[in-house]
C-alpha cells in the first residue's frame, strides 16, 4: 500500500488536519473493503462475562473458530472501526510515521491480519 497522510480529526481538541486527500492512493486488492472480525471485548463482556482466565481464552477461540464467515452488520462486530482496511493502516503509519522532521520514509506493518486463534 502507497500511504499518504490522509486526513484526521482529534476527537478531543477537535482539530482537523488535512493533508493528502486520499490516504492510500495505491493499494493491492487485498486490502480493499473493509474489517471482517469480532470485537473480543464484546464477547467477554456479553457472551463469556461469567468466565475468565483460560476459560475466557478457550471460549473465545472457539467462537472464533466457528464463527459467521461475514459479520458485517453483525452486533458481534459492532464497535470495531468500520472504516476501509486501507484507511485503518493508513492511520497505523501515520501513527507510526510522525508528523515531524524525523521523516520516515518506509513503514512496514506485519501481523496486522493475524487471527487471535492461530
Amino acid at each position: 500500500m502507497v500511504y499518504g497522510d490522509g486526513a484526521f480529526k482529534d476527537p478531543v481538541g477537535e482539530i482537523c488536519e488535512l493533508a493528502d486527500p486520499v490516504v492510500s492512493p495505491a493499494y493491492t486488492a487485498g486490502l480493499g473493503g473493509q474489517p471482517n472480525e469480532v470485537k473480543l471485548k464484546y464477547l467477554s463482556d456479553n457472551d463469556f462475562a461469567d468466565l475468565s482466565g483460560d476459560a475466557l481464552k478457550e471460549a473465545i477461540s472457539e467462537y472464533m473458530r466457528n464463527r459467521d464467515s461475514n459479520l458485517v452488520e453483525q452486533i458481534v462486530s459492532q464497535g470495531t472501526t468500520s472504516r476501509r482496511l486501507t484507511n485503518l493502516i493508513g492511520s497505523l503509519c501515520d501513527f507510526t510515521s510522525g508528523s515531524g522532521d524525523k521523516g520516515t520514509p518506509i513503514v512496514f506493518i506485519q501481523g496486522c491480519f493475524d487471527n487471535y486463534t492461530k
